[in-house]
Order: structure tokens, then C-alpha cells, then sequence
């Protein structure tokens, strides 16, 4: 397979390029600086000239606080970027498989009798990221429609692991322990937002194996990833607190609160493990474990 993946240099592309590569793959991982996908002409240049098999799409503006602060360029860039690379594909690469990352904030809040979400559940973003990942999935789901490329949408909810930018909650909580640990000082205070959210945390080991799996079956469809069960920050960061020495103490934040927080979120696999046999087979024990001693050898 020769696999064309966007974002390669990212947090999940980087865990991907590698897992594709184990396998055999021949991987293209242009870089930001290597490929502009705002820049459609040279997008479509690179499709012609790599002529992939498969095509992971991931490279995204991927944070959700920074969407609040510069909603146009999030919008701009998640929705045009896609756009691009669609388009390339069916000019260039009519019978590659397409791999577009989308993200479970897409569903936005979901009663609770309605849990956990399905692919059937309709969209309700609650913050400029969500809303431009819903715009790309809409617009895959377009191509694979009107002009009939093999577009796989998967929708990740929150993953986490080793590599990951301290932007997100399990990493920011890990490298803050990790520093306070080579100080030495003894405790630590933790400002966090709200403790109090949900959400469904697979690890991204398991993630990339399951858009590998997806790829591999070769059939347009939509998948949830996740793991089906929500956890509390809170428990997260009681687990990680059990992992070291240090006196941990927590302190509330107004400024680290979101606007239109939901509260809890867990998806169905069920779909992708009836078509692929994936389940996540990563506890989150281990997921946190690993990912404070990455934050140990490399803060």
C-alpha cells in the first residue's frame, strides 16, 4: 500500500506513519512546510505525483480552546483543507481509499437516554472546531456521494497517549507532574478548568489500528472510535496523582473553564467492530502510565 497521510507530523499521523510503515506501507508524510493544503494547486500536485492507495487524512487546527479565539482561520482552514484534498483525489486518484478524521465533538450534547452515541445521532457542535470538523464530514460524505470516491468518515473521540501536545487534558496534567517531579519540590498545585466532564478517552495506539482497519476493508461508511465509556477528569487526575511521589493539589481556574462544556460524552464502536473486528485493547491505566513517562524522558 502506498499510504498518503496529512498531519503525519502530528500527534496521531506520527503514531499512524509508524504503524503503517510496521506494516509494509509506503508512506508519503509531506510536512506543514513540505505542503500546503490551503493551497489547492499544490495539493493536487502532490496526489498526482505520490498516486496513494490510501489517503489518511488528519492534519487539522485540532484545539478546541483555540477554536474560541480564531474561529474564521479554524473554520477556513479545517473545511478547505478537506476540500482540497477531496478534490485532488478525484481528479488524480479516483479509486484511492480517503481516511477523513472527524472528531465525536461533532454530536455535541446528547440526551442521556441517547447514550452512547451513534453514528445516526445528529450534529449539535458546541464550539468553532467542532463545527468546522462537521463541515469536512459533511463534505466527505458529498464526494463519496456525488462522485463516488471510497470515503471512510471516522469520528474519534478523545484519544490520548505518549507524543501527545500538552494542549489536551491527560498530556497537560502528565508534563505538569512530570516538571514538578524533576524539581524536586515535593507537592504540586494543579490549576485545572472543570473537573467535573465526562468524556471517552481511547488510546491512540489503539485509534490509529482502528483507522488502519478501516482503510484495509475498503468500503465508504461512517465510524465512531471510542472506547464506550466515559470517565471523569476528576478520575484522571486521581490516576495519574497514584503514579507519583508528589503531593498533588487541584485549584479551579475561571479562566481554564469552556464556554458551553458538555458534559458527558461516550460513543458506540459497535459499527466499526461489526466491520472490522476492532475493539481497543489499551486500558486507560496503561494509556496514562505511558504517557506521564513519555512526559518523564522528553519535558
Amino acid at each position: 500500500m502506498r499510504a498518503l497521510i496529512t498531519g503525519a507530523a502530528g500527534f496521531v499521523g506520527g503514531h499512524l506513519s509508524a504503524y503503517a510503515a510496521d506494516r509494509g506501507a509506503e508512506v508519503v508524510g509531506p510536512s506543514r512546510e513540505q505542503l500546503d493544503l490551503l493551497d489547492a494547486g499544490a495539493v493536487a500536485a502532490t496526489v498526482a505525483d505520490v498516486k496513494p492507495d490510501a489517503v489518511f487524512h488528519l492534519a487539522a487546527l485540532a484545539s478546541v480552546g483555540e477554536s474560541w479565539s480564531a474561529p474564521a482561520e479554524t473554520l477556513d482552514n479545517n473545511t478547505r483543507a478537506t476540500l482540497n484534498l477531496l478534490e485532488a483525489v478525484r481528479e488524480a486518484a479516483p479509486d484511492a481509499v480517503v481516511l477523513a478524521a472527524g472528531s465525536g465533538e461533532q454530536y455535541g450534547p446528547v440526551p442521556e437516554e441517547r447514550l452512547p452515541v451513534t453514528e445516526d445521532e445528529p450534529f449539535r457542535p458546541q464550539n468553532p472546531y467542532a463545527v468546522s470538523k462537521a463541515a469536512a464530514d459533511l463534505l466527505s460524505g458529498f464526494y463519496a456521494d456525488a462522485h463516488g470516491l471510497r470515503v471512510i468518515r471516522t469520528r474519534a473521540f478523545n484519544h490520548a497517549g505518549p507524543g501527545q501536545s500538552d494542549a489536551y487534558v491527560i498530556a497537560a496534567f502528565a508534563r505538569q507532574i512530570a516538571a514538578a517531579e524533576r524539581a524536586g519540590s515535593g507537592e504540586l498545585v494543579l490549576e485545572t478548568g472543570n473537573l467535573e466532564p465526562r468524556r471517552d478517552f481511547t488510546d491512540v495506539r489503539d485509534v490509529v489500528r482502528a483507522y488502519w482497519l478501516a482503510v484495509e476493508r475498503g468500503e465508504p461508511a461512517i465510524f465512531n472510535v471510542c472506547s464506550g465509556v466515559s470517565v471523569a477528569v476528576a478520575d484522571i487526575l486521581a490516576r495519574l496523582a497514584a503514579l507519583t511521589e508528589l503531593r498533588v493539589e487541584q485549584r479551579t481556574d475561571p479562566s481554564r473553564l469552556r464556554k458551553h462544556e458538555v458534559m458527558d460524552i461516550r460513543g458506540s464502536h459497535e459499527r466499526l467492530t461489526a466491520a472490522t473486528g476492532w475493539a481497543p485493547e489499551i486500558a486507560l491505566d496503561r494509556t496514562l502510565a505511558d504517557t506521564l513517562d513519555w512526559w518523564r524522558a522528553n519535558g
